[in-house]
This record gives structure tokens, sequence and C-alpha cells, in this order.
């Protein structure tokens, strides 16, 4: 595939947005040393875990074949540099720097670790061209591409590594194990849709993926990339002072990011599938680490899959950057039930993210522990919430027993075990603690006015905020200045003294995700926020996976109800491609919609589903269609350009550290 097939306007979800955005934003981020409070705290990190077990980095290095190609620079159809590996590789031999937790060192150290490896007779991985893995499984006579990475560019890479050391193996299938970009984006690089089509390639998907796809990334879709760009680190240059990596891989690519609908889906526990001769076990997951995900087990190799569930990281119950919070419940009983039908069996563990585990008692053990961890975390969290505690109490009250905290693989490289925590008291009793003051706060501003009137001024607040950043009581720091940024935006001294305050809190994080809100607040608050260019969330690879019910669901969140409250449309639209009809009602600020058609609706639209996607993503226009004869109306059109014109386009680059 070295020619990439690339929509217009298709970096769309999240992932994309990371490493596009983390060139030049803060090119003049003035950036400061560690304290030496800081410095002790990262120290103290050497004594307090087994840093002189070193059987990851054994794990991580066997099987290697041969480097990535190009030394890890991928470019694009222009030629132009769109992706460089190297950024992220760290010295093995090299001590963690004073501004980086020796923990999440260590973890940066493992995952920059590259290139191409051998899993197991018939199993090969490509890692470190992306945060995830693309996996390569052999069948009788071709491959199953396992989790294509991001993007298409990439994936092309990883495919041509392979293809070099594997030759003659046509791809007769692509698995994606769950819902999430980073998964399945770079299908087309990998493989032709005619092929798709044809039938010659399946792609398989865990039952609900495209709906799953669609709603994460698209309903709530510009707070969750405008929150990415904190939580991965992307407004911060690389290196030991910014980006060190995102704790579940290295950064995330920037290229062309396209998607290709599964032809055939895993709908039941236990379905097996024979691929070009190859046998494969699966078992639907639904609920964890994504809403749709699948494990699977190859007999012939003794493989097992866990996709993202058992990884080598804490994994988050809930996401900083904004998602569904996790059923932690179904993932614990999901890894006991892959134990039961697959834990007696298997000699390799492989995973979309980091690196395998080799030996039956060892992926038990790993898979027990990791099962463990969570349990621990969900039951104390619930057991603290009954006897009274509340939400931020229980952050800081549940920690793991040394035999769990001290596993490599459950340290909080990703998730951590605070916000975790935190999450299982959000899913079972939201995010009300009980306390009548908390029922009903004052706005952000509005209370941070209120705080700084109360405690004598900004200045005095200044003063105990300095205080409290020499004593290295970072937290309280960035609190109480919190209030006196928000009260007055303008207070120059206040962002910086909370910029200071955020780095430190960053260069301690063991969790990638906190490094990187803290590392990006910084840089906000010194620089302000620089506006760039923002891909669209809604780009057409999404859309035309989107069922017009779930189109019409997106409508209605991006419509302003203000202003949609002060009028009344009603439209029916004939789908003729699909043969489906629906009538559509804007009324009291809000957009319905029905499989029957309205009584007398103001404009009647025949046209197709594609057509009707052009027309929300604004390349077309309803009068031009009309006029050509490509779509027939009835009634007033003026109606439909109402309807659009009630559609608002979000602004990405909302405030985060200051007030919006």
């Amino acid at each position: 595939m070295s020619k990439i097939y690339q929509h217009k306007s298709m970096k769309i979800f999240y992932h994309v947005m990371l490493l596009t955005f983390s060139i030049h934003v803060f090119a003049q981020q003035a950036t400061k040393s560690a304290s030496s409070i800081t410095e002790k705290a990262n120290n103290a990190v050497l004594n307090q875990l087994p840093f002189n077990d070193k059987q990851d980095f054994e794990d991580a290095k066997k099987g290697f074949i041969a480097p990535l190609l190009n030394d890890g620079i991928v470019k694009n159809n222009e030629g132009a540099v769109i992706y460089n590996s190297k950024q992220f590789v760290f010295p093995i031999d090299q001590p963690a720097p004073p501004t980086v937790n020796p923990s999440l060192w260590r973890q940066s150290q493992l995952n920059g670790i590259h290139g191409l490896f051998k899993v197991s007779d018939g199993i090969y991985q490509v890692r470190g061209l992306d945060i995830s893995n693309i996996t390569f499984i052999e069948t009788n006579k071709g491959v199953i591409i396992m989790d294509p990475l991001v993007s298409a560019e990439n994936a092309r890479d990883g495919l041509e590594l392979y293809k070099q050391h594997r030759p003659g193996r046509p791809v007769v299938a692509v698995i994606y194990t769950h819902s999430h970009t980073d998964h399945c984006n770079g299908v087309r690089g990998v493989v032709d849709e005619k092929d798709v089509k044809s039938g010659k390639v399946k792609i398989i998907a865990p039952e609900g993926f495209t709906e799953e796809l669609v709603s994460e990334d698209v309903y709530a879709g510009n707070a969750m990339l405008r929150r990415a760009t904190y939580s991965y680190s992307a407004l911060v240059k690389t290196g030991p002072m910014g980006n060190v990596g995102t704790g579940l891989g290295i950064g995330t690519s920037h290229g062309s990011v396209t998607l290709l609908l599964p032809t055939d889906l895993i709908t039941k526990k236990g379905q097996k599938m024979n691929v070009d001769g190859l046998d494969i076990e699966f078992l639907l997951t639904p609920g964890t680490e994504a809403p749709a995900e699948m494990h699977f087990f190859i007999p012939k190799y003794k493989a097992l899959c866990t996709a993202e569930n058992a990884c080598h990281t804490l994994h988050n119950f809930y996401t900083l950057r904004g998602a569904k919070t996790r059923n932690v419940s179904a993932w614990v009983k999901y890894l006991n039930e892959t134990l039961d039908l697959w834990g007696g069996k298997a000699e390799v563990l492989f995973m979309p993210h980091t690196w395998p585990v080799w030996g039956n008692e060892r992926i038990v053990d790993h898979i027990e522990k990791y099962r463990d961890a969570f349990r621990y975390i969900h039951d104390q969290a619930l057991h603290l919430a009954n006897e009274g505690y509340t939400i931020d109490e229980i952050g800081d009250m549940v920690q793991l027993p040394p035999q769990l905290s001290n596993v490599w693989s459950n340290r909080g490289y990703y998730g951590s075990v605070s916000h975790n925590a935190r999450a299982v008291y959000n899913y079972y009793l939201g995010y009300f603690d009980g306390n009548p003051a908390d029922l009903h706060r004052h706005t952000p501003v509005e209370r941070a006015k209120r705080y700084v009137k109360a405690m004598g001024g900004a200045d005095k607040i200044l003063i105990e905020a300095r205080n409290a950043f020499k004593d290295g009581d970072y937290q309280w720091t960035s609190e109480i200045l919190k209030h006196v940024v928000y009260a007055d935006p303008s207070n120059s001294e206040a962002k910086n003294l909370q910029a200071d305050a955020f780095e430190q809190l960053g260069y301690q994080a063991e969790a990638a995700t906190w490094r990187g809100f803290y590392l990006v607040g910084a840089a906000e608050l010194r620089n302000g926020v620089t506006k760039q260019n923002v891909p669209n969330i809604s780009s057409p690879d999404v859309i035309n996976a989107m069922t017009p019910p779930m189109l019409f669901d997106y409508l209605a969140i991006r419509l302003n109800g203000d202003r949609a409250s002060k009028t009344t449309i009603t439209i029916n639209l004939d789908f003729v491609d699909l043969k489906e009809k629906y009538g559509i009602t804007i009324k009291n600020g809000v957009l319905n919609y029905r499989t029957s058609l309205v009584n007398n609706a103001d404009v009647n639209v025949s046209l197709t589903k594609k057509q009707f996607n052009d027309l929300i993503d604004g390349s077309e226009k309803i009068d031009n269609l009309v006029s050509s004869k490509k779509v027939a109306v009835t009634g007033n059109k003026q109606k439909f350009n109402d309807m659009l014109s009630l559609i608002d386009n979000f602004n990405f680059w909302f405030n985060i550290v200051t007030p919006n």
C-alpha cells in the first residue's frame, strides 16, 4: 500500500491532534528546572520500588528482528515528515533526570524499545511506530493484521517492515480489538477498500464497534479533543522537561486517519472463526477499557490477546481526557472468564500496547495481579463510600497493598489509583458528595471572586502562595492561585506562580496523563492559548459511518437551543439509497426525529445519505443540488437552510486553566 487513500478533513479524532499541535505551539515556553524538593521526592521513588527487577526490559527486547524503517521517521505521500519515533527513545542505561519521576522514566524507556519482533511462531509485532502496536498473525497462506495504528502512513510502514522479513503473505483479514481510534484508523494503509468489498479481506470487530467508536469520539469529541491536548502532553516539547510519552506507549502519530467498517462481527461468548485455515476463539468484553472490546485465543500458537484490558500499566477506570466511566466489576469478570477459558493453555500473551509476556505461569500471574489491583480499588472505594467518605477523600485513602503496588504493570502510568478510586465513586454515586453546601455551588468565576475577597485580596493570597511554594506544597499553591486567576485572568504574577507549581507537580507525577495536564496547564498559563487550525471532527469517513439516527443525535447536540427555541421547523427526509424515511422536528429548542413522517411538513427532501452528509459538512448547498436536479424538494426549502443555520460549530480552543 504505497499510496494512502485520504479524505479531505481526515484528521478527526482526539489521537490525531496530539503531535499535530506539539511542534510549534509553545516554542517560547519558559520551562524551569526541578526544585530541590522535587528532586528529593523523585529520588525517594528509587527506594520505594523494585528497580533491580529487569524482567520487563528482557521481555521488551525479546524476539527483536529489525529496527523501524527509515530510522523511525514516517513520511506522507508528498514526502513530508509526519512522525519521528526517535524523539521518544530514551537510553535504557540513562538514569531519570530530576524533571521526571523515575518510575515513569522507566516506563518511557521500555516503551521506546522499538522495531519488528517475533512474538512466537506465526506472530510478529511492530512496536514504536505509534502509541499502539501493529501485530501480524500468520494464517495458512496469508496474514491477519491486528489493530492497524492511528495513521495510515504508520501502518503502511509497519506492514512494509514485516513483509521485508516475512514476504509473500497477502493480507486476508484485519482485527479491530476494540472501538478506539488507535486500533483501527490506519487501516487504509494496509488494505484496499475494494478488497474488503469483494470479500478478499475480512474486517473483524466486536459487536457495537462502529456505534461506540463514533459516539465516544464525536458526540463529546470537541471537548475530548481539547482535553486530550493536555493529557497527552501534546502542547509541550518532547524531552525530559516535557513530553516523555503517554505511559501506555510512545507519542501518537498524526498522519492520515481512515476507517473501513467491519464485515464480520463477534456477537457471542466463545464464538469461533476460521480465517484462511487458522482457528480463533473470541470472548466479548463490553464495557471494559472500551465500550466494545474483545479478547481472543489462537490454539495453534497457544497465544492469548487480552486487547487493552491487561497491559503493562494500570489502566483508566475514567480517562482524564473525558469518556464514559468504565464498568470495573465487568472488567474483573471478563479477566476471570479469560483465565477460565484459556488460563491453562496460553504460552504467550500479547497486547496492542506495551510488550508480551511468555510462559503460562507468568501469564496467569500477570492477569491475576492486574485483576486484583482493579478489584481492590473498586471494592475499597465502595467500602469507604459506604462508610460515608466522599469522592475527594477516597482518592487519597485507597492505596494498593505492597504485593500489588510493587508489581510494575500495576503502576499508574496511564490511569492512577487516585483518579480510578474516584471514578468508582462517580460510577455508582455520581459527582455529588451529599453535602448540601456542594449542591448548587457558585460558578468557578463567582466562587473565585468571593474566595479572593474573603482571603483579603490577591496580594495576600500571593504571599500565602509564595510561602506554600517555598515549602514544597505545590498543590496548595496551585489551588489558592486558581481563585486569583479566575477572579482576575490578567494577574500575570498569579498565573506564572501557578505555572511554576503545576510544573513541579508534573515533574513529580508518575502518571504520564497527570504530567501532561500539569505541564500543558503551565504552558498555557505562561503563554496563553495559541489557536491553530483545527481538524474537523465530523470528517467524511466518520459521517459516512454514522447511521441517520446517530447523525441526527449529533446534530441535536450541535443545535443552538436558545436560538432554536424561537422557531419551529419540520422536515421530512427520504434517504432513497437506504430506503429509510425520517421526520425531523425542531421545537422548544430541541431536535427530535422519528421514523414516521411529519404531517404537512415545512419541507420534504428526497436525497441520498451521502448528499445529506455533504449538506451537513457544508461541502454542498441544497440550492445547488435542487437546481442540478440531484435532490428532489417539495415545500419551503429555505426551512432546510434555516435548520442548518441553527447548528453551531464548536470553538475548539476554549480555556481550561483560565476562565472560559
